[in-house]
């Protein structure tokens, strides 16, 4: 019985070491980061004209590391007491939460809407060197 024992054990210890290697090296490399550190903002614009020019402005101005455009959304909302049903393009804009304020002021500044949608939400985690990169071209705000 007890040779019987550790046979099992001398095969099942590997594998508990590398699982523990593999759980061990995840929650290293996932606690180097900082959630929240990074945002993306979600902007919606009437054209990609508009959009293009309000990204290539975020992105001069360093207040965004990178804008996807996305075409072709059809947005249904009230406003002024009718429902609306308008074509428009989405911005998902990659940032530094510290610089949220100054980036909702530039979109607000040159964005055609009455009422522009600038809304936020932290980055929990994500790919490392890719966060690192945000941070790069984003400098923290003076």
């Amino acid at each position: 019985m007890a040779d019987s024992t550790h046979w099992k054990f001398g095969l099942l210890m590997p594998i508990a070491l590398s699982v523990t290697r593999r759980f061990l090296s995840t929650m290293a490399s996932s606690s180097t980061y900082v959630a929240g550190t990074h945002s993306m903002a979600f902007v919606t614009a009437p054209s990609q004209e508009v959009a293009k020019k309000i990204a290539g402005g975020l992105v001069k101005n360093k207040l965004a590391a990178c804008v996807n455009i996305i075409p072709n959304i059809v947005s249904v909302y009230e406003w002024k007491e009718e429902i609306n049903e308008d074509p428009e393009v989405l911005m998902m804009i990659k940032t530094r939460t510290t610089r949220l304020e100054e980036l909702t002021k530039f979109v607000k500044e040159n964005h055609p809407y009455d009422v522009c949608e600038v809304i936020s939400a932290p980055i929990a985690q994500g790919n490392k060197p890719y966060l690192d990169w945000i941070s790069e071209i984003v400098p923290e705000k003076q």
